[in-house]
């Protein structure tokens, strides 16, 4: 199934940097699902990103995970924001850039 509708998926890429950020609103059950890919895609890749939690108890529209390499030198990082999103069922991101 298509998660587009449910989760946002947003890719920045800048030389030796690059972050998906995956805005789930508040959804425990889709957090879950974010953090279980992402172990998964941990556990499988061997890579360890920086991991970030944007949770706010105003506005739960910006309730975020955020998945960083600042130093990707070695181009496997898009892969492993491809498996991300592959796990997730997700097809495109926000902007377009996956």
């Amino acid at each position: 199934m298509e998660k587009c509708t449910e989760i946002k998926a947003m890719v920045r890429m800048e030389e030796r940097y690059e972050a998906l950020s995956l805005m789930f609103g508040d959804c425990p059950d889709l957090k879950k699902q974010v953090i279980e890919a992402i172990d998964t895609a941990k556990k499988e890749s061997g890579l360890t990103p920086f991991i970030f939690e944007k949770i706010s108890n105003d506005r739960p529209d910006i309730q975020a995970i955020y998945v960083e390499f600042q130093d990707g030198i070695h181009r496997i990082e898009g892969d492993f924001f491809e498996r991300i999103l592959e796990l997730l069922g997700i097809e495109h991101c926000e902007s377009g850039l996956c």
